[in-house]
């Protein structure tokens, strides 16, 4: 009776949760098994019969020139982006962290460039970066200095693009800055103020060993993030400019004006193993560092 009882309890589980399964196998596995398969043949957006070419894809990619620039200006951009913003969250972080009035108010406006879309703030920002009516250039030439060409200078391009996605994505470093530096317990620090450690020796031997791993986190998501970059890319420079150009935008221009559909998709799996080898490093490292503070704390 109770075998019956436990069947039934079984088909009745299986019965809510396998529609669910099926559902995600149809809207992620097939999608992803068929772009696998897209990825080795000659698959074009305009349609017609497509075959099977083999690693001839990702071939073509690794010897393609535009590749190696596009792979170098992502590099660039997401070292530049998510240094700025671990520096400047970090900042802010340890700046508000003590209780004063009106904190709430001046979190949520710190938060708001983080809410708005990246194509929203990346128009609005070309208008501000504009160097014949834009804002910024304005209020240089009120102050009497240069007003640079930010959207049209080869050599200022990739700063406003920068400068934009810094803007956007230091309150996300803030946050969680700001949780690491609030799980840390105060008795600690009041060990520290008893042995009279100074300011320095406390942020060195305290405040950012402990923050480490949750800053480690910030970093793994910011960088897997940037690592895909295209909104503000497109927005503001287009994507097509060499000094601009990143991976996903190269592969933009490869799918939908060249239509070359198996070609893009061999380039989407480049930047997924890109994301991943990324991952693993940061996750190898947060292992092996929980596991000396685990030591220590022995």
């Amino acid at each position: 009776m109770h075998q019956i009882l436990g069947r039934r309890r079984d088909w009745i589980q299986w019965g809510f949760v396998g529609p669910a399964l099926l559902l995600l196998i149809a809207m992620n596995v097939f999608p992803l098994i068929y772009s696998i398969v897209l990825s080795f043949t000659n698959a074009d957006l305009v349609g017609g019969e497509w075959k099977f070419v083999g690693g001839l894809n990702y071939k073509f990619i690794f010897k393609f020139a535009k590749y190696g620039q596009a792979l170098r200006t992502t590099a660039l951009f997401v070292l530049l982006a998510v240094s700025a913003e671990l520096v400047l969250g970090f900042g802010l972080a340890l700046a508000l962290l003590e209780r004063f009035r009106g904190k709430t108010l001046v979190l949520t406006a710190l938060m708001v460039p983080m809410m708005l879309p990246q194509a929203v703030i990346a128009l609005f920002w070309k208008l501000v970066l504009n160097g014949n009516y834009g804002i910024f250039n304005q209020l240089l030439a009120a102050l009497g200095l240069r007003q640079p060409q930010w959207i049209t200078d080869p050599d200022l391009k990739l700063f406003s693009v920068v400068l934009v996605d810094v803007w956007m994505w230091t309150p996300f470093m803030m946050l969680i800055s700001l949780a690491a530096l609030n799980a840390i317990p105060g008795y600690i620090y009041e060990a520290a103020a008893i042995d009279r450690a100074s300011r320095w020796r406390i942020f060195r031997r305290i405040t950012l060993p402990m923050c480490t791993p949750l800053l480690g986190l910030a970093v793994l998501l910011r960088a897997t993030d940037a690592l895909k970059q295209f909104d503000l890319v497109m927005a503001i420079t287009g994507p097509n400019d060499p000094a601009t150009q990143t991976l996903s935008a190269l592969l933009y221009q490869a799918v939908f004006r060249d239509g070359k559909v198996g070609l893009g998709t061999a380039y989407s799996y480049v930047i997924l193993v890109l994301v991943i080898a990324l991952a693993s490093v940061f996750l190898r490292y947060m292992d092996s560092l929980q596991g000396q503070q685990q030591e220590v704390a022995r």
